[in-house]
């Protein structure tokens, strides 16, 4: 916008652009991630935000950019932007979920060393699940009670084998999903809970009963 001497501020239209030619890496990619934990995890955040040495308005930045590029005319495939991002997968196996047959594609991140992001692309490059999970090899987390339920200590599909049977539930927004299940509190009584997820790592619980 231009200035009442008429010109722009400088570093305005060509900043934007310098920032638009960026490449984006795993460590904007972990930051994407955090943003969306944010919301129920401020203090978590802010110290793996320290931890990757990135201000608060790196952060921000990085958010910026990744929606600018999902929103793009000229956006890849899903599946094409995560090879683009993280480069080539540590593994990518053959799954089928349901009838339909896709590929499992992981990557190792810094900030969760046990923890890997899955990609499920289909034939066509779709992707139709994109989340955190255990890595091949790592420790589960030990889940017995509602007290185990902590924030970022367990991924949807550990909780969900833990307290069987629970039931999914639909999450406020694309990256979030939610399960029901009843779990044993410290004195064994039984309590109904309401686990959330970001990106598939478990961010609050609600118990009663």
């Amino acid at each position: 916008m231009p200035t009442p001497s008429g010109k722009r501020p400088a570093g305005g239209a060509s900043e934007h652009s310098a920032r638009a030619h960026v490449p984006f890496t795993p460590l904007d990619l972990q930051l994407v991630l955090l943003r969306r934990m944010a919301d129920h995890n401020p203090d978590l955040v802010e110290d793996a935000r320290r931890e990757l040495g990135v201000s608060i308005a790196g952060m921000r930045d990085a958010n910026k950019r990744w929606q600018a590029m999902l929103r793009s005319p000229r956006a890849r495939p899903a599946a094409a932007r995560y090879r683009s991002v993280l480069g080539e997968p540590e593994s990518a196996t053959a799954r089928r979920v349901g009838d339909l047959d896709c590929q499992a594609r992981q990557w190792p991140l810094p900030l969760w060393p046990d923890l890997r992001f899955e990609v499920l692309a289909g034939p066509d490059g779709q992707v139709w699940n994109e989340w955190l999970v255990r890595a091949p090899g790592a420790e589960p987390p030990l889940l017995r009670t509602t007290d185990d339920l902590t924030p970022w200590s367990c991924t949807v599909d550990e909780a969900a084998r833990a307290f069987a049977p629970a039931r999914p539930l639909e999450g406020t927004a694309p990256t979030r999903w939610g399960l029901a299940f009843t779990a044993p509190d410290p004195d064994g009584a039984p309590r109904q809970v309401v686990a959330e997820f970001t990106w598939g790592l478990l961010q609050r619980t609600r118990i009663s009963g």
